[in-house]
């Protein structure tokens, strides 16, 4: 039997534009960057009217295809606020290879900018700049060649990205095959003035020192055989102690050979984890950074707050539904994530918190129709009071 036909989208089914007003301005500098056009020519998409559709499907459940996206943009209300007219489903296609998706990235950065630090007091202070790097796998069709990752019938994407732990928002990502290298694209796009958290898949000694020569500094998990010639034994505290510190050291890390790229000493601090390995014993995390400053427990500290990144990954695929791709180029796939991503800041920014699934379906309601504005701005008041 054939598939049940898809009910056909309202305009009912799409509302809470007003929203979009604050977005106009964000998405103007897109749209003198390309043109995308159906076949016979005589239908126009510009950058700005494709990434507002693509924002829309974010928050408007209904919207879950190319197919969704051209009837929705045959609607007077969707025409209206996006200033675009009914789009054909070859400029829909004509566009994911066409636009520069490194536009949508500067949007991205200014917006992660705007963000205000949720964390606060003595120890935000101390690691302001907090910076978690890592890498998420997303499946991707075999047809597409470019994903490299296992073999000819597993292919995938790999979007790397930089969190910015205080304010609880992405700042910067960039786009990859699934066997993209994550050590160059973190070089690639190291920023100043950050505290990078990283784990052991980035334990590359020039790695560390570019960091630095970078202006900023890092807290990273190294293997277990490191070698080091210690210059100074520090005393742990009690507080470093509750914390699980073991030792604190500075140290020369490396051998002759490997450590010949750093040009400071470094510190390297043991950390139990609570945990036990598969013998039976306390498993213990060898982390070094450059800061020379920072108490022992706030070195382990940052090193935990790597774990949000994971967190929200899982909000970025499993709740916001960045796991199903619209295109199958490189170029299409990464606006389509810088887009993800972009949703995700704003509503940080409506809220003032991280982003939720309570929230986002509160959003979704409302752009659904099924929600006021009353509704949606009760919830809103909600988190503030409860954040008070």
């Amino acid at each position: 039997m054939a598939p049940p036909r898809r009910a056909d989208i309202r305009e009912k089914d799409v509302q809470g534009l007003k929203y979009f007003r604050l977005l106009t301005p964000l998405l103007e500098p897109l749209h003198d960057n390309a043109t995308a056009r159906d076949r016979a020519g005589n239908r126009q998409l510009f950058f700005d009217q494709y990434a507002g559709l693509l924002l829309l499907m974010f928050f408007t459940p209904i919207l879950t295809s190319l197919r969704g996206l051209q009837q929705a943009s045959g609607l007077a209300k969707v025409q209206k606020r996006l200033g675009c007219s009914r789009v054909a489903l070859g400029s829909l296609s004509e566009a994911s290879r066409v636009f520069d998706p490194a536009l949508l990235r500067n949007i991205l950065g200014d917006l992660s900018q705007q963000a205000l630090p949720l964390l606060h007091g003595r120890e935000a202070e101390a690691l302001r700049g907090l910076t978690a790097v890592d890498g998420t796998l997303l499946d991707a069709l075999p047809k597409m060649a470019w994903a490299l990752w296992l073999d000819e019938e597993h292919r995938a994407v790999k979007m790397h990205l930089q969190f910015d732990v205080l304010k609880g928002v992405p700042s910067d990502a960039t786009v990859t095959c699934g066997n993209g290298p994550e050590i160059e694209e973190l070089r690639a796009t190291l920023q100043p003035s950050r505290l990078y958290v990283i784990d052991r898949g980035y334990a590359e000694y020039q790695l560390f020192q570019d960091i630095i020569d970078q202006g900023s500094s890092f807290v990273g998990r190294i293997r277990d055989n490191a070698v080091w010639t210690v210059v100074e034994e520090r005393p742990v505290s009690a507080a470093a102690r509750a914390a699980g510190v073991r030792s604190d050291r500075v140290v020369r890390l490396g051998c002759p050979k490997s450590g010949a790229v750093f040009r400071q000493p470094l510190r390297v601090i043991e950390v139990e984890t609570g945990k036990t390995d598969r013998h039976g014993r306390p498993e213990v995390l060898l982390l070094a950074t450059d800061r020379l400053d920072l108490e022992a427990e706030l070195v382990a500290l940052a090193y935990r707050f790597r774990w949000s990144v994971e967190l929200f990954f899982r909000w970025f695929k499993c709740i916001l539904g960045c796991r199903h791709l619209l295109a199958t180029s490189r170029n299409g796939i990464t606006i389509q994530l810088y887009v993800g991503l972009i949703a995700s800041l704003l509503i940080s920014l409506w809220t003032g918190r991280k982003p939720t699934k309570r929230t986002l379906e509160m959003l979704q309601f409302y752009f659904s129709g099924w929600a006021t504005a009353e509704e949606l701005q009760a919830h809103l008041d909600g988190l503030a009071e409860h954040d008070a």
